[in-house]
């Protein structure tokens, strides 16, 4: 790319401060903010040169001139992640009227599916969030649980998903039911720590306010007043969704999230969150959010493997 096909920028007024929390440690922000677009940047000073498509090297520019702006105080790598996918986002719609009682003050939905999906979850008894890993589907879910446990909206919540992992099975793992279940829930443990805090979650499971249930022990139960998280949804079998969505009691809340693209079922078995969308489409009061790329909030590199992926799968078909 010639310098006279390069985008310049000048960020001012000149702060050296400002310069190095934008740029952070061995300008690692600035190689995020290079993935995020598939550009080149060099600087001198406060002088940025920005080389690649023309298209992509204006939206660089336009990045290094937000979070310049933003870069009073250190800024880390994740600022930057989640920065980056709002700038991708640029014109979404408003977000709901009601933020979500959580730990993280800051969390809300980054992009339009999020946004849509953040609604429709507290608008309608079941939900299904489905698309590729990296979207939010999981975490935006546990958010919404804790939020509805914490204004009293659901006396406990439920976490499941079916043991299918690489050929596995739950009897082959040892220890209680707990640590059988604990490696495919970690996930969502993961979550629940993040916007509880890890104290508070021990305590609510102590009380059985927070349960793991494997999905081959749901049946036969009623789940009245919970909001229950149908994790990794796509592995399981028609008949095990068909029986988790009969689960569902009265006062009771339901999310189901999957990847259609990564079902780890055995060859020539279907899929049921793929069956459940099928058949359930036009029934009313059910809700469905499908991601893509443009949700993904990791990093940069995350969003264009799935699109490849995507796009390798579109040329196949």
């Amino acid at each position: 790319m010639s310098a006279a096909k390069a985008v310049q920028v000048l960020l001012q007024p000149t702060d050296n401060a400002r310069l190095a929390n934008l740029c952070g440690p061995l300008d690692e922000n600035l190689r995020q903010i290079e993935a995020a677009f598939d550009v080149t940047i060099s600087r001198r000073g406060e002088h940025f040169r920005i080389a690649g498509d023309p298209v992509q090297a204006r939206l660089a520019a336009h990045a290094l001139e937000h979070f310049y702006e933003l870069c009073a105080e250190p800024i880390g790598i994740e600022e930057i992640q989640l920065g980056l996918v709002e700038i991708a986002n640029r014109g979404r719609p408003p977000l709901p009227p009601a933020g979500l009682i959580t730990r993280r003050t800051d969390l809300h939905g980054r992009t339009p599916h999020q946004v849509d999906y953040l609604r429709q979850i507290q608008e309608h008894d079941i939900t299904f969030g489905i698309g590729p890993a990296g979207t939010g589907k999981t975490y935006l879910a546990v958010a919404c649980a804790v939020d509805a446990f914490e204004r009293d909206l659901v006396q406990r919540i439920v976490l499941t998903r079916p043991a299918v992992e690489a050929g596995e099975r739950l009897g082959f793992l040892p220890g209680d039911l707990a640590q059988k279940v604990d490696p495919y829930l970690r996930p969502l443990y993961d979550a629940l720590y993040d916007l509880m805090g890890f104290d508070k979650v021990g305590r609510l499971f102590e009380k059985g306010h927070i349960e793991i249930a494997p999905l081959a022990y749901m049946r036969g139960r009623t789940l009245n007043h919970a909001f229950i998280i149908l994790d990794e949804a796509q592995n399981t079998t028609p008949e095990q969704m068909k029986m988790f969505l009969t689960r569902i009691g009265i006062g009771a809340k339901a999310v189901i999230t999957g990847d259609v693209t990564q079902v780890d079922l055995p060859r020539g078995h279907k899929s049921g969150l793929v069956e459940a969308r099928r058949i359930l489409k036009d029934v009313r009061g059910l809700a469905f959010t499908d991601f893509d790329a443009s949700d993904v909030v990791r990093h940069p590199l995350v969003a264009r493997i799935v699109a490849a992926y995507e796009k390798s799968v579109r040329n196949e078909g």
